[in-house]
């Protein structure tokens, strides 16, 4: 089986035959869209070849495993989840046979015992609404309101503060909470109020059936909105063993060679060819392939020598922003949260570490368990993600140890893992960011055509070229786009 944090000797044989390759179409990366436009192209009677600069595959698919046991403990340090409505994702999930794999993803705030931040401290979701509802109180007049009414605003506001960014949080009850407490009280929300004290609500159900409050969100609140509910909701999937199970599988399953540690320097599309220079340690090399598809992120190809495109492609490669993300593992000696009645799911810690996960505990419990310690996007993800890895794991044991002191004790940390994909060489971000155009529906389509529309024989892929940037799903749906226009041309080309 690949790893995901290494190549085979399988591959290393396949990559070393090879090499000279200039008769297959290139594919520019080894993330998910880049596999599965190469899995595809074969399928297609193509032949391919996939460049890949870093020493691993699976790009931001990237399971870390604390050990090389197969029952070693893993903390995924980029994607994590299937939203259910992610056709694609969990048609190739089948393909692949990993079917059997899929488990549960228990979000945050998804766990009676879960944490979060409320002016008094931490206080746990079983015994959250009344000191949420208090803390809105502070900031808002909330008389005359019905009781589901002040729950679906502090509720909201508990989900903003968790998971948005600090500028969606900032000034979010005080200037656009008003607004959507009177639209909602005029709706009656009484029937979307669950849980066993009939004290929480949901919010998924609320914002689908009354599309008027999404209507008076601001357009970085729109824009956020889809990921913030999904990330709340339900239905939620995983793979059991690590999401690197996806792309170790697509690899395996490739006929043509996945070469490792092959840098892209420059890029020249032509009408009827792409030129590739590429570096391999210190050696320099020129390819030229009938097609490519780039799947490179747009942070790290306008970095990169590009000739053969037109003012436009230029213009949409250097204008779409990427949103940072940091994430920090911890290698534990027990799974000590178990002990406080946690089985699962995400505690909103705030501060630094914004988002602490529970992974359930697997394989052999001699060898320790992993514990997400520390999940930040955008503006916070600088707020650990700057320091160097060691001073960054020491301030994620600091600022847990209040809620968990149980990591300072001799040995009970065995060591961590850690990614910031802002400042990454291979991404220069986690995800492109639409969240400014929010709810602007044909410019957002306007800028994804832009984003995907092919130079010469140069076709592009990944994320940002789709319609649900951020998810697998969308990295999926962009490869195929791709591959049916590169089988297209070379067909008629024939």
């Amino acid at each position: 089986m690949w790893a995901s944090t290494q190549v085979g000797p399988e591959a290393a044989a396949r990559g070393a035959a090879g090499e000279a390759g200039e008769h297959t179409i290139a594919v520019l990366g080894a993330g998910i869209a880049g596999l599965v436009a190469a899995y595809e192209l074969e399928s297609r009677g193509h032949r391919v070849t996939v460049y890949e600069g870093s020493e691993r595959i699976g790009g931001r698919i990237y399971t870390h495993r604390f050990g090389s046991a197969p029952d070693a403990p893993y903390a995924e340090l980029g994607a994590m989840r299937i939203p259910p409505g992610h056709a694609l994702t969990l048609a190739y999930v089948d393909r692949l046979g990993l079917g059997p794999a899929l488990r549960p993803f228990h979000t945050i705030l998804s766990d009676e015992n879960n944490y979060l931040s409320t002016s008094g401290g931490f206080v746990r979701v079983r015994d959250a609404a009344g000191p949420l509802a208090a803390d809105l109180r502070r900031t808002l007049p909330l008389d005359g309101y019905r009781r589901a009414t002040v729950l679906f605003g502090a509720w909201l506001t508990a989900a903003v503060r968790a998971i948005g960014p600090a500028g969606l949080r900032d000034g979010f009850a005080a200037a656009e909470l008003p607004v959507l407490l009177r639209l909602a009280d005029r709706a009656d929300l009484a029937p979307y109020v669950r849980g066993p004290r009939a004290d929480r609500i949901d919010l998924g159900a609320v914002f689908r059936d009354h599309p008027e409050l999404r209507a008076e969100c601001s357009p970085r609140l729109q824009g956020f909105l889809d990921d913030l509910l999904l990330e709340t909701g339900t239905g939620l999937t995983c793979l059991a063993g690590g999401m690197g199970r996806l792309t170790d599988r697509l690899a395996g399953r490739l006929r043509g060679p996945i070469l490792l540690g092959r840098e892209l320097t420059a890029l020249d599309a032509g009408h009827d060819r792409v030129r590739l220079t590429l570096r391999h340690g210190r050696h320099g090399m020129v390819r030229r392939h009938p097609a490519a598809v780039c799947t490179l992120p747009f942070s790290v190809l306008r970095g990169l020598g590009l000739t053969g495109l037109d003012a436009d492609k230029r213009a949409v490669i250097e204008s779409v922003e990427y949103a940072a993300a940091t994430k920090i593992a911890l290698h534990c000696r027990e799974a000590f949260w178990t002990r406080e009645g946690i089985r699962g799911g995400a505690s909103a810690t705030g501060g630094r570490t914004r988002q602490t996960y529970y992974p359930p505990p697997s394989g052999d419990p001699a060898k320790g368990a992993a514990l997400l310690g520390s999940y930040a996007i955008a503006e916070d993800a600088d707020l650990l993600g700057q320091f160097p890895e060691q001073a960054r794991h020491a301030a994620l044991v600091d600022e847990l140890a209040p809620l968990h002191p149980e990591l300072k004790e001799p040995g009970a940390v065995l060591g961590a893992a850690s990614i910031a994909w802002g400042s990454h060489r291979w991404s220069n971000g986690c995800t492109s960011l639409r969240w400014a155009l929010g709810g602007d529906t044909a410019r957002r389509a306007e800028e994804r055509r832009r984003a995907a529309r092919p130079q010469g024989r140069l076709f592009f892929a990944g994320e940002h070229c789709s319609t649900t940037p951020a998810w697998i799903n969308g990295a999926i749906e962009s490869a195929l786009g791709a591959v049916a226009a590169v089988d297209a041309t070379l067909r008629v080309a024939r």
